[in-house]
């Protein structure tokens, strides 16, 4: 088992290694909020234009409200670990196309788990 008071061999320099594993957790919840939401945000797009049913205008609001902090919480996560500004961008967009935040979040959770040590 890693201590995770020392700093891995791989962690970029400036890391704050030990909010690692609490800004991860948040990232993954709200990665799959963000998706999940944004899934019932197509379904209410299909609803109101493929079938001409309104009134679910307020699943738009909420997943506004949902990638927002996940936007907040993603950041967060690429302060701490030091991301370049290419991997937090593409992070940040993966809550805008179904499905891309659930495999965006495994990928960027298997990569920060390998390079702190994290299990």
């Amino acid at each position: 088992m890693t201590d995770q008071s020392t700093s891995p061999a791989t962690a970029p320099k400036g890391a704050d290694v030990a909010g690692i594993p609490g800004a991860l957790l948040r990232y993954r919840i709200l990665a799959w909020v963000t998706g999940v939401w944004l899934l019932f945000l197509v379904g209410e797009m299909i609803a109101k234009y493929g079938f001409g049913i309104e009134g679910y205008g307020w699943v738009g609001v909420v997943h506004g409200w949902v990638y927002f902090v996940y936007l907040f919480f993603c950041f967060i996560l690429a302060s701490k670990a030091r991301w370049p500004l290419g991997k937090t961008v593409a992070t940040a967009l993966a809550g805008t196309i179904p499905f891309l935040s659930f495999y965006v979040e495994h990928i960027r959770t298997k990569d920060v788990k390998a390079q702190f040590g994290l299990s």
